[in-house]
């Protein structure tokens, strides 16, 4: 797939800002920006940094104004909104195109008969960005000078500057800039370039969505230096902007360093496909290049090598119940199970009274008491276990993680934090405590949580029995004693019975939680739409059918499903937009989420045996690659329409549902 935009897209500022492109580096670090060039986001820039890998991301290199001298004419082909909305330096006039080569951004900026091409990457695992100047077309010389926008900031955090003074000093080839005593230093370097140290704040630029979504939306950053050129036609400019004191400058290297590293991802995978599989689109092997954004570098005391999963870009870090949801699609279904091996062994260091943490410290430490705050991370743990033994066959470590699987059953049998407990009168898992948010419908603000499920969730008790059924598979291939494990999981499908609501004319479907402080909640979601696609269902066979087809009348939508029925009038909220609190409340009360195309499309496989007409479910995906987050699956969309995409512009999840249901429709042909 061609993902290439040409004026109709760049020469429109609304649909230029609107889509944003994404490199990424594999310790944390990334790079993004809009096609306009425009930022529009505090999480923009051309360095984000993570400086203790993958954590502490700092904003290092904004971005950079380019200008262009040729004949007798003079382009400014950057673009910058101030406060109070006035855009000045129209570059984006000046785009005659933008495309992605692989994960790369290329803009090819038209000076009179001129043709300057950029390309933008990362080198993997560095905080090293390159930018590269290409005059493709010129019938004389062009002279080009680059203003580079700094700034040393935490990524979500703003800028007003006041009398702050950074060390910008020359150095060989560039400049080094230390924000203040104590920082890490960065440097702008670059192949050929005369560079001239700078220190002018350029203050109160405004950000456009941080507004719309009711964020701080003035930020302030440096003009710390100038570089000038002349490029002749066929010659190249070579920028990198790295905390390393000597990074590559040799561009055409580093360019076929980069492409050589994607090009290896895409030949990982189709190493595993059969030699008789049919064609998959390019749109599916695209997601192949977005999988890898989400995989990092988390290095642990004896394991260096330690890997994790950033569930989204821009602003979210690793979390325990995104890493295991998305570890099949993202790794699995991508060619790549040394990862998973290496994700599901970090992850088990951090298991603690049977419970896995829900996020990190921002600092690097263990977690805390209070980020063990999910039900569910843990159960999926399970399955992101079994996936991969599945597949690799590694006893190995099955038997190192198993007494984890065995102490993590126990704490849930005898009782854990926040209430999570086995109720012996119905097998069932209950959990949740006022005041905390234990499942993936998580949404909390200013102590108020607007989905609390306190009770018997749906999904929580399919994972359970399904957790249980593996457990008594493994401890049986295992050789050891699993008796149990089946006494348990009988106990859990005979009280699972209990969900079942039987309605009028439509079949019935699921109780979202069973005994809540309100009884039960017969909110119809998407959660009961587990139960039927996990590997051990413990509904029936015409139970299942009728989930589906009630979740795909009411819930379905293009991109994923909707969080709560839009027939439920009090609560179902169609637009996620505002301030926080609004985006929260919306949050799942509606809100339509991308990864929840995955589960709907293996139960309806599983259901009506139709890998054909599954497959049409995940079609609308290869539109939405062009529309938002250029290569990448959305975290979110508005219920109602035109169902706009929102949220993080990339969510592993997202992208790791949609490939292994992909992968799983091809499987069945």
């Amino acid at each position: 797939m061609i993902i290439d935009f040409g004026r109709e897209i760049c020469g429109n500022l609304n649909s230029a800002e609107a889509r944003e492109w994404l490199v990424t580096n594999g310790i944390g670090g990334y790079a993004s920006g809009t096609v306009a060039g425009l930022l529009t986001r505090g999480y923009h820039g051309l360095l984000i940094a993570a400086l203790k890998p993958p954590l502490d991301r700092k904003l290092l290199l904004t971005k950079i104004d380019e200008f262009v001298g040729y004949d007798t004419g003079e382009y400014r082909l950057g673009t910058n909104r101030w406060q109070g909305g006035l855009v000045e330096s129209q570059g984006y006039w000046h785009i005659e195109s933008f495309h992605l080569e692989g994960t790369i951004p290329v803009w090819t900026f038209a000076c009179g008969d001129a043709l300057l091409e950029k390309r933008l990457w990362m080198q993997p695992r560095a905080n090293t960005t390159y930018i590269h100047y290409h005059l493709r077309r010129a019938t004389q010389s062009l002279n080009i000078s680059l203003k580079a926008l700094v700034n040393y900031r935490p990524w979500a955090d703003r800028t007003q500057a006041g009398g702050w003074r950074m060390n910008v000093e020359p150095v060989p080839q560039g400049i080094c800039v230390t924000a203040y005593s104590g920082a890490v230093p960065f440097y702008l370097l670059t192949d050929s370039a005369k560079a001239s140290p700078q220190h002018e704040w350029y203050r109160n630029y405004e950000l456009a969505t941080e507004r719309e979504r009711g964020d701080g939306s003035l930020d302030d950053n440096l003009y710390a230096a100038l570089f000038e050129t002349t490029l002749e036609v066929g010659k190249s400019l070579t920028f990198a902007a790295s905390t390393q004191t000597n990074p590559d400058l040799n561009g055409a290297a580093a360019l076929d360093f980069r492409r050589a590293y994607e090009q290896q991802l895409i030949k990982i995978w189709q190493a595993t496909q059969p030699a008789d599989a049919p064609a998959v689109p390019d749109w599916v092997q695209h997601l192949i290049l977005a999988a890898d954004q989400f995989i990092v570098n988390r290095p642990l005391p004896g394991d260096p090598n330690g890997k994790t999963v950033i569930a989204g870009y821009h602003w979210f870090t690793d979390w325990g119940r995104d890493t295991m949801i998305s570890l099949p699609g993202l790794t699995l279904a991508t060619g790549r199970p040394e990862i998973a091996g290496s994700i599901l062994r970090t992850f088990s260091k951090y298991v603690d009274r049977g419970m896995l943490p829900n996020v990190f410290p921002g600092d690097g430490s263990p977690p805390k008491e209070d980020q063990y705050n999910t039900i569910d991370a843990t159960l999926w743990y399970f399955e992101a276990i079994r996936t991969y033994h599945a597949v690799t066959g590694d006893d190995k470590l099955l038997g190192e993680l198993f007494p984890v699987l065995v102490d993590i059953i126990d704490w849930h049998r005898q009782g854990t934090r926040y209430n999570i407990k086995l109720d012996p009168n119905d097998g069932l898992l209950y959990g949740g405590q006022e005041g905390w948010q234990l499942t993936w419908m998580d949404a909390k603000y200013s102590g108020s949580v607007f989905t609390p499920r306190i009770g018997k969730p749906i999904e929580i008790n399919a994972l359970w029995y399904n957790a249980l059924r593996t457990m008594s598979k493994f401890a049986q291939h295992l050789g050891k004693s699993h008796e149990e494990y089946g006494v348990m999981a009988e106990a859990t499908l005979k009280g699972f019975n209990r969900f079942w609501h039987q309605t009028k004319g439509d079949g019935g479907y699921c109780f979202d939680v069973l005994d809540g402080p309100n009884g039960n909640d017969d909110s119809l979601r998407p959660n009961q739409l587990f139960a039927v696609s996990l590997p051990e269902s413990p509904l029936t066979p015409e139970q299942q059918r009728s989930v589906v087809e009630i979740c795909g009348r009411v819930l379905l939508t293009s991109h994923g499903l909707r969080s709560l029925t839009p027939d439920d009038k009090q609560q179902y909220k169609g637009h996620y937009g505002g301030a926080q609190q609004y985006r929260d409340e919306a949050y799942h009360q509606g809100t339509v989420w991308g990864w929840l195309i995955g589960p709907f499309v293996l139960a309806h496989l599983r259901v009506f045996n139709d890998p054909v007409k599954a497959r049409e479910f995940l079609k609308p995906m290869k539109h939405h690659l062009r529309a938002a987050g250029l290569g990448t699956i959305s975290e979110i969309f508005d219920g109602d329409v035109p169902m706009e995409p929102k949220g993080c512009i990339a969510q592993a999840w997202s992208v790791a549902e949609v490939l292994r249901a992909w992968l799983a429709t091809e499987k069945k042909n």
